[in-house]
């Protein structure tokens, strides 16, 4: 039996197969996940209902799950700042993790890329709440 936070079989399975430099996509609920996805990612669809779960609660589930070195996300529109979604997101990172802006369609070309392990998408209605995560390597101390 799992005793993590984490209980989702396939969404332990893509991340557990998800090596250094892999990366995982954590979508808002308008995010086009049969378009805008490389072809080797798993798409787990999550958006149970409007606004449920929200990719910071999907975001911290998968933080308690691997080590992520690098957060991506979208540069808001003027007319979306400030942006407090990724306030949440950039609070829930561990300290020390890399942090990029890069417009809309740079976004997507890297989700369509072929390092993409996976696909969350959660029912955020959030604009620019998608969070492109690349998977680091735990340190042993």
């Amino acid at each position: 039996m799992i005793t993590g936070q984490l209980t989702h079989p396939r969404i332990i399975s893509a991340l557990a197969a998800a090596g250094h430099g892999a990366t995982v996509l954590i979508a808002d609920g308008h995010y086009s996940a049969a378009t805008a996805v490389g072809p080797n990612a798993e798409t787990v669809h999550l958006n149970l209902e409007p606004d449920f779960p929200t990719v910071p609660q999907v975001l911290a589930a998968v933080l308690g799950t691997v080590h992520i070195e690098k957060l991506t996300q979208i540069t808001p529109a003027e007319d979306a700042t400030p942006c407090l979604v990724h306030t949440e997101i950039g609070d829930l990172m561990p300290e020390g993790t890399e942090t990029e802006f890069v417009d809309r369609l740079d976004f997507y070309e890297l989700a369509r890329s072929q390092n993409l392990a996976l696909c969350v998408v959660t029912g955020d209605s959030r604009r620019f709440a998608n969070a492109l995560l690349t998977v680091g390597v735990l340190q042993k101390g």
